[in-house]
């Protein structure tokens, strides 16, 4: 593996196939994990007993395993279930011997067994990792509170990003789900939003935006609602992406 340190310290790596780094080198493969998806969660979903998240996808798995250490750290009681796919294996194999931040110590003993058996549990969280296709592997699942939108971007990873994509999505949301992503796009919010979802923008560090999708309306000042109808009648140009016609 050819490790590419980001700027918070953290290590992340490049993907050969999609062209992309796993990470913002700017944001920091933790601070990413944190600011964008584990964060805003706890603001969300404060004393419940149990979360189901899904994350998508697994790669580095930064984004499950920083949620168990946030959890650790703030003695949180909340009980998580993760349901991840990741199609590549042998990097599922590799983390094992991945350089973590020095945080991530505590936790060793959990990625170590995912590593090995694409499978963890103990009183507090279960990892439930599939490797395979995330699209088939959605339609198998059912009630997630959280979904951690994270693929590769739409400009390389379509089929994870288009209007089909979020119906499978959507079908398998709790009535108070939300959705996070780093994702801006007006044709990924579009997409979200044409399965009636409400759009939702906030700042991950104080600066740069990424976006929420629920069921309901947030009245956390933390979020900022997205009319998607004006933006519609403003940009009438504007798409969702879809799946390729046959």
């Amino acid at each position: 593996m050819e490790y590419i340190q980001t700027d918070d310290g953290s290590n992340t790596l490049y993907s050969k196939k999609y062209n992309q780094n796993f990470h913002s080198k700017i944001d920091g493969a933790l601070n990413e994990a944190n600011l964008k998806y584990v964060i805003p969660t706890f603001n969300i979903f404060e004393d419940v007993k149990e979360l189901n998240i899904l994350d998508i996808c697994f790669g580095l798995g930064y984004n499950t395993f920083a949620t168990i250490l946030y959890i650790l750290e703030n003695n949180i009681s909340t009980k998580i279930n993760f349901y991840s796919p990741e199609f590549d294996r042998e990097l599922i194999k590799s983390l094992e011997k991945f350089d973590y931040p020095k945080e991530f110590e505590r936790i060793a003993n959990i990625i170590k067994e995912v590593s090995s058996n694409h499978y963890y549990q103990d009183e507090q969280f279960t990892i439930n990792l599939y490797i395979g296709d995330a699209r088939k592997y959605i339609k198998t699942i059912s009630n997630i509170d959280v979904v951690y939108q994270d693929a590769f971007s739409s400009d390389v990873n379509k089929e994870l990003w288009t209007i089909e994509y979020f119906k499978d999505i959507k079908h398998i949301l709790s009535p108070k789900a939300i959705l996070l992503t780093y994702s801006i796009a007006t044709p990924v919010r579009l997409g979200l939003f044409e399965n009636n979802l409400k759009i939702f923008q906030y700042k991950y560090n104080g600066k740069r935006k990424a976006t929420i999708a629920t069921n309901y309306i947030l009245d956390d000042g933390y979020f900022k609602y997205i009319d998607m109808d004006k933006k519609k009648i403003n940009n009438p140009l504007a798409k969702p992406l879809y799946d390729e016609k046959i």
